[in-house]
């Protein structure tokens, strides 16, 4: 069995393929060149995989493209896929976050745009219908934009129970559901938002990135806008596990499929400086659920090191041991395929990596 790791960039798509035991791989693109690339997911639900891409091209806009052949030839529907609904009076910018539901549900798939809002596709990610109750929730008109812009970008299915769905966007915060996306309620109790008049607000938090723990999966972790924090309910309330690392400050966090309590992210020293900390290319890890962080940068490299690692940016595969990857800013890709014991480099002189994502094919 091979393994793929899809990574999309500011110019387009690269599809990287083990079939060593991820020892080495071969790579091919771009792609969609000269698109950005902002999502990517691969849906190994069915019998042939399907590879979903979230492109945002500057003449023709942003759309959605997927492929059964492993990357071989691509399909786009011609009306848009993503559309907002004309009485909404809203434009999709751009496609952040594709996610395949979980078994019970193998032709759903969910995605997470800029503006703010949740779209659902029944048809295996070939279109998508937004999901109002969201849209029009009360707190919309107060939501704000990070720096990156307004968008869900995490949208995390609850793997026991279809009717419980999980997003986070930046400025916004985490909200849930309970009864498969007809109501919404915040999730954010113990963030705090140094930034707001009222630095812990029911809503509002700039939330970076959300996973969820192998073992348990009421146990979330989150990286905040200068916050560690992980949840034990499910998102109803969090508690900071930055302790121990070098800065809270960070874009992704990324747990490990087949390991329970193990986490991983990848700290740069502040807002205002968004270089990795010290200028060391590290990523840290915790095998506690954040009760302790010990570095993993075996195999990195060690001089001055400055690129960032965006949210989208770090995956973990489902493989034993666990796989983990990161891509950066300056266009490198590295691999662990040892659960960050150590590192090697997939490939180098890329564009700007903005996500990626690996599993066995």
């Amino acid at each position: 069995m091979a393994t793929l790791l899809a990574i999309g960039t500011a110019k387009g798509l690269f599809l990287a393929t083990s079939t060593d035991g991820r020892r080495s791989w071969e790579v091919s693109g771009p792609h969609f060149p000269m698109t950005g690339v902002y999502a990517v997911a691969i849906d190994t639900r069915r019998a042939t995989p399907r590879l979903l891409a979230g492109t945002t091209s500057s003449h023709f806009g942003p759309s959605v493209a997927t492929s059964d052949d492993l990357g071989a030839s691509w399909h786009e529907p011609e009306e848009a896929p993503v559309a907002f609904p004309a009485d909404t009076g809203a434009t999709l910018g751009r496609v952040w976050q594709l996610v395949p539901a979980g078994a019970d549900q193998p032709d759903v798939v969910w995605a997470g745009t800029e503006p703010s809002a949740l779209f659902r596709s029944d048809d295996g990610g070939i279109t998508y219908q937004l999901v109002r109750a969201l849209w029009d929730h009360p707190h919309r008109e107060q939501w704000g934009a990070g720096f990156g812009g307004q968008a869900v970008h995490t949208v995390l299915p609850h793997p026991a129970d279809a009717d419980r769905l999980l997003v986070a966007m930046s400025t916004g915060g985490v909200y849930r559901s309970t009864d498969g996306g007809a109501n919404w309620a915040p999730g954010n109790t113990g963030i705090r938002a140094y930034f707001l008049p009222d630095e812990w607000p029911e809503f509002g938090q700039c939330v970076h990135k959300v996973a969820r723990d192998a073992g348990s999966p009421e146990r979330l972790y989150a990286q905040n806008h200068h916050g560690v924090y992980r949840s034990d309910d499910d998102g109803r309330t969090w508690s900071s596990i930055a302790d121990g690392l070098p800065s809270d400050f960070g874009f992704p966090i990324v747990s490990l499929p087949g390991r329970p309590d193990s986490v991983f992210t990848f700290p740069l020293t502040a807002d205002s400086e968004r270089f990795p900390v010290d200028r060391r290319c590290r990523v840290f890890r915790s095998s506690d659920a954040g009760a302790s962080w010990q570095p993993a940068s075996a195999g990195l490299p060690e001089g001055p090191f400055y690129p960032a690692v965006l949210r989208d940016a770090m995956c973990a595969d489902d493989a034993t041991p666990g796989g983990v990857y990161f891509g950066t800013r300056s266009g490198e890709v590295y691999a662990s395929r040892d659960e960050g014991d150590s590192w090697s480099r997939v490939v180098a002189h890329l564009p700007d990596v903005l996500c990626v994502r690996a599993a066995a094919v």
